[in-house]
C-alpha cells in the first residue's frame, strides 16, 4: 500500500511540474482583448506608417538595443496613463514590445494602454527579438 501511495504520489508531482514548465513555455497570451496582435513585418509595417512604439522592458533591456525612435515606458515603475499620454494620443498607432513570448510586459501594457481608453493597439508578441532577426535597424 505505501509503493502504491508514493507512486501516486510521485505521478501527480511528475504531473504538476510538466504544467508548471508548460506554462512557462507559453510565456506570454497570444493575444491580447482589445489589442491586435502583429509579427514583426506587420510591426515593420507599422513602424514604417510612423506609429509609437513602446518600449516596456528594464532599462538593461532597453540599453542593450532597441527599436529606433521607440519610447521607453518601463512597465514595472514608469508606464501609467499620464506617462503615455505624454507621448500619444489616444486615437494614435501604438505598438507595444518587449523581450518577446515569454515575456509578459508587451501584453500587460497593452492590456492597460486599452483599459485607458487607446483605441489603436497593437501587440507584438514576438518582439525585440523578432525585429532583430528580421534585420531591422535597432539602435
Amino acid at each position: 500500500m505505501v509503493h502504491l501511495l508514493t507512486y501516486v504520489l510521485m505521478v501527480c508531482l511528475l504531473a504538476t511540474v510538466s504544467l508548471v514548465n508548460a506554462a512557462e513555455e507559453q510565456g506570454s497570451p497570444v493575444t491580447v482583448p482589445g489589442a491586435t496582435t502583429v509579427d514583426a513585418a506587420a510591426a515593420k509595417t507599422l513602424f514604417d506608417q510612423r506609429a509609437v512604439f513602446v518600449d516596456t522592458r528594464t532599462d538593461a533591456d532597453w540599453e542593450a538595443g532597441r527599436i529606433p525612435a521607440a519610447v521607453h515606458l518601463e512597465l514595472k515603475q514608469v508606464l501609467s496613463a499620464a506617462r503615455l499620454s505624454a507621448v500619444v494620443q489616444k486615437d494614435q498607432l501604438l505598438v507595444f514590445y518587449c523581450n518577446g513570448p515569454k515575456c509578459l510586459r508587451s501584453a500587460e501594457g497593452a492590456a492597460m494602454a486599452v483599459a485607458w481608453g487607446f483605441t489603436q493597439v497593437y501587440y507584438f508578441r514576438a518582439g525585440f527579438p523578432a525585429w532583430q532577426a528580421a534585420g531591422y535597424a535597432i539602435e
